[in-house]
């Protein structure tokens, strides 16, 4: 058994860029390393843990069992390295009077942004939140420049050079009805759902693309008979009349707290729909989105996911299809 004099604990880092990036060129420019560097890295990591810890497949480097035992625990002592040794002197969010300029579509600011503030009022609370729209501007300018320091969503436009990526939330999509639908008795059936007018929420962020790509291979046509940018409309009209809408899971659950919807599974195997946080190399550093960043992550994985439950009452699994 090795003794603690014998392992290099920065090769910790190794270990947790690598299970987030699945991409030995990714993770190392999130650690700002060459790749042949990085790989010098990795080849002294499995020596010392005698596993080879990620292997090569079509989805990138899948980690191995040895390698999941560990990554949490990992992450979790850099994590408590970087919060207690090193965030003291950087970054003191109890009294920090900032505003964390965040960029993100409403599906991901209804999923993230009460329970984030609720934190923050705790633990920053001199702290501001600004959100702007990721249709306003050009996202990727935006975060480049400072403008916004975190994107909150899925784009798949930033998984490539300066940009980094976290996963916070994954889940599928549910069907909303109003209370007391005439047609969706005995559930909603794939007849059924091709019978209803549907209502439709137009974005160019993706989940818009997830969805129809989904209903084109169940080999299902929708008959739209609204479409619409916003979610509180689509709501309001799901409400007051026949149609049917298919939103993301924390949507449907937000609808249903109200008591004037049902909220149904699909006909057909359910898209995943990801939330995750991206970041430009600039803010890597930065010592607030640091803190942010770890502060999400915390609030929202796998563990504490909120919609976790929901997704398998309504389809016996956390995950959904890919």
């Amino acid at each position: 058994m090795k003794t603690i004099n014998e392992f290099d604990l920065n090769l910790l880092r190794i270990l947790t860029a690598l299970d987030h990036t699945r991409h030995v060129g990714r993770a190392s420019e999130l650690l700002e390393m060459s790749q042949s560097g990085f790989s010098t890295a990795l080849a002294r990591l499995r020596r010392s843990l005698g596993d080879e810890l990620f292997i090569r497949s079509g989805a990138g480097m899948r980690p191995t069992p040895r390698a999941l035992t560990l990554i949490g625990t990992a992450r979790a002592l850099l994590d408590q390295v970087e919060r207690d040794v090193l965030g003291s002197t950087l970054f003191d969010p109890l009294n920090a009077e900032l505003t964390f300029r965040l960029s993100m579509p409403g599906v991901a600011e209804a999923a993230i942004i009460p329970k984030l503030i609720q934190h923050l009022s705790t633990y920053a609370p001199h702290a501001g939140v600004r959100i702007s729209s990721p249709e306003s501007g050009n996202l990727h300018e935006s975060l480049a420049s400072g403008e916004v320091e975190l994107a909150i969503g899925y784009f798949p436009g930033l998984e490539k050079g300066a940009f980094f990526r976290q996963r916070l939330l994954e889940h599928g999509y549910a069907c909303i009805v109003r209370k007391g639908h005439p047609l969706v008795g005995d559930g909603m059936t794939r007849a059924v759902f091709q019978s209803l007018g549907h209502a439709v929420v137009l974005t160019s962020v993706g989940y818009t693309a997830i969805l129809d790509k989904a209903v084109e291979q169940a080999g299902i046509r929708r008959r739209v008979i609204l479409s619409t940018t916003n979610y509180l409309n689509l709501a309001a009209t799901i409400e007051h009349s026949d149609l049917v809408a298919t939103v993301p899971i924390s949507v449907a659950m937000d609808c249903a707290k109200s008591g004037g919807f049902e909220m149904l599974p699909l006909p057909f195997p359910s898209p995943s729909i990801s939330i995750f946080q991206y970041w430009h190399r600039r803010t890597n550093k930065e010592a607030s989105s640091q803190w942010l960043r770890a502060q999400l992550k915390s609030l929202f994985n796998p563990q504490t996911d909120p919609y976790a439950e929901q997704q398998r009452a309504l389809y016996g699994t956390t995950r959904a299809h890919r």
